[in-house]
């Protein structure tokens, strides 16, 4: 016989239960926050490198253009591309939101947010960056950046979230990416199709082109509402489609 749910939470320990606590509370402030703001583009990227770099001035650029263009910008709060793409948006009187993380090192809120929110758990600050979005743009980036990358391109992948435009900025350092992707392709291990959920630009000028496409939301819509029902109908209208015509 199966343990019931009753059954097993009494087999957890108090250090469990406080852990649940812990992390329920942490995802909760971020989706409170989530919900404050229309959904703007979401923006990774290095925390190490300068602002005087080169991808660092191309975020600093894009920030200030969305802005302009009426669309809130979306970081982790931090240093890097994270403080280039904030300050763009920030110095045009934007909407910068920050949702940051406590870190042993690197990781602290920069100067140029309008709002935001640190976070103790990583998967709870993943999935208010990702409910920010309606684009994702991907700067070059470390270990940290390649797990959202990877996370968010496997959740589409999968039809476990909204397909949304993403764009990988930076041709000369996302070209090895591509290589791995198209000889996973080459291997079978995913499928051509896979490799166009993402384009690898550096004109920041699709990314401000796909959120005026996209429009402005109303902070009170949100595109995941719904999203299981939509994929449900979706679901349906394939199961009809690959059925027999009656004779």
């Amino acid at each position: 016989m199966l343990p019931t749910e009753e059954d097993l939470i009494k087999k957890m320990s108090i250090e469990d239960l406080e852990r649940i606590n812990a992390y329920s509370k942490d995802l909760a402030a971020g989706l409170k926050m989530v919900r404050s703001f229309p959904q703007g583009v979401t923006i990774f990227g290095s925390a190490r490198l300068p602002q005087d770099n080169k991808y660092c001035e191309m975020a600093a650029n894009l920030g200030a253009e969305l802005a302009k263009n009426g669309h809130a910008v979306i970081t982790g709060g931090g240093p890097g591309i994270m403080e280039a793409a904030s300050r763009g948006c920030f110095e045009i009187g934007g909407r910068s939101v920050g949702f940051n993380i406590t870190l042993a090192h690197e990781q602290f809120p920069n100067p140029y947010l309008s709002e935001t929110y640190t976070f103790e758990y990583f998967f709870a600050r993943k999935v208010s960056l990702a409910m920010s979005a309606k684009v994702f743009v991907f700067f070059p980036g470390g270990f940290g950046t390649m797990d959202e990358l990877s996370e968010i391109l496997c959740l589409m992948q999968e039809n476990k979230m909204p397909k949304m435009p993403v764009f990988l900025i930076g041709a000369d350092y996302w070209s090895a990416f591509d290589s791995v992707i198209q000889k996973m392709i080459e291997l079978k291990l995913v499928a051509e199709p896979d490799a166009r959920i993402f384009e690898i630009t550096d004109d920041i000028q699709k990314v401000v082109d796909a959120a005026n496409k996209i429009g402005h939301p109303k902070i009170s819509e949100n595109f995941y509402d719904g999203f299981k029902e939509a994929r449900a109908i979706a679901e349906a209208d394939e199961t009809k489609t690959d059925a027999p015509a009656s004779a």
